[in-house]
């Protein structure tokens, strides 16, 4: 076992989807941030790793304890989204098609962006020991895409930040914005350094009359054994000139939500983290009921709950997220959406889709 750990661990550092290490310059730069620390980005807050338990306990009770319905018994519902519909907008426009976890692509002020477009089938250089996606496909693979805005990026762990899709999209993006460090593996992987925007939390870009900001999250990074926290993570906000969008990336319940709702709310629509979380590591990722606060923090018009539909990272029930979320929102009397996997959500004041596809 001993032997096949370190073959694993020497197979990752050799892999490309290991990504690249930021320069000595760049480090001194992040310095400047103020959550940057002996080499460690860190958290406004104090934020555990883990709270209770050693890693170790985690992964055997992970890979050991029977969760019922931890899993789908088949591919869920989805609908192929065509990329002329995707071609086709009007600047006033807003649109979200979520394509299960994270991944999502947002249409707003005439402009395609992408979130964390995970769009592969194998997690990370190791796929044998990762989660395997529950449809054999994504509702549109990157190389059907149009061009793109942005790419926005949230972390650097490997369900969000694809190696083999940014491969497919380095030349059909205009913009990747990412935190502090991501632009290191970027670079491994033939994207161009002009293509690349690093943005320290509270820091904006300006592309195709959007404003792209970086707000804080909390959470952790890093894509290997040696590299924890060496890059940051974020939230973002995306504004055109008539509508606004909030992405929360991963991350842990915290006071940031109201700072940011305060400083760039009201949205139109609040893309939370809604999945993945256990008491093992409850600073890290929210639970539902967190999450539908954390919508209204932000002072989201409507929520659309995503993190989940598409992989297992924790041992809950696969659907117990959007469950739990929809009840706390009736509680709460918070707008939210569950779409389909591929599914378009056009925000114009119609109808949005509520159906329990799950069920």
């Amino acid at each position: 076992m001993g032997l096949l750990l370190l073959a694993g661990a020497a197979f990752a550092g050799l892999s490309p989807q290991f990504g690249g290490t930021p320069t000595k310059a760049e480090k001194v730069r992040y310095c400047h941030s103020g959550h940057y620390v002996k080499g460690e980005f860190q958290n406004q807050i104090p934020t555990e790793l883990m709270t209770g338990s050693s890693m170790a306990e985690v992964m055997w009770e992970f890979v050991f304890r029977k969760t019922p319905g931890k899993n789908p018994t088949g591919p869920l519902p989805m609908q192929l989204l065509d990329s002329l519909s995707i071609a086709r907008k009007t600047p006033e426009l807003l649109r979200v098609t979520w394509f299960g976890h994270s991944a999502s692509l947002l249409e707003i002020g005439g402009q395609n962006i992408l979130l964390d477009p995970m769009l592969g089938q194998d997690m990370g250089p190791l796929s044998w020991v990762t989660p395997k996606r529950y449809n054999p496909r994504v509702p549109i693979f990157a190389a059907q895409l149009p061009p793109i805005t942005a790419v926005l990026i949230s972390h650097d762990h490997y369900d969000h930040l694809d190696y083999e899709t940014i491969r497919q999209l380095r030349l059909k993006t205009r913009l990747f914005v990412v935190p502090l460090g991501i632009a290191a593996h970027l670079r491994a992987w033939g994207v161009d350094t002009a293509r690349i925007r690093e943005l320290d939390w509270n820091d904006s870009v300006q592309v195709a009359g959007l404003t792209i900001i970086s707000t804080p999250a909390r959470h952790f990074s890093g894509r290997g054994l040696t590299n924890r926290n060496a890059t940051s993570w974020s939230s973002w906000v995306v504004k055109s000139a008539s509508r606004r969008a909030f992405y929360s990336g991963d991350g842990g319940y915290g006071p940031h939500f109201a700072a940011v709702g305060r400083r760039h709310g009201p949205f139109d629509v609040g893309l939370l983290e809604c999945g993945q979380y256990d008491p093992h590591w409850a600073d890290i990722h929210m639970l539902p009921e967190q999450s539908v606060q954390a919508a209204r923090d932000v002072r989201a018009a409507v929520m659309l709950p995503v993190h989940w539909g598409a992989f297992t990272e924790a041992n809950h029930p696969w659907d117990e997220p959007v469950k739990r979320a929809t009840a706390e929102a009736t509680r709460l009397g918070q707008p939210i959406t569950t779409p389909k996997l591929g599914q378009p959500v056009t925000f114009d004041g119609r109808p949005l889709p509520q159906a329990r596809w799950w069920e």
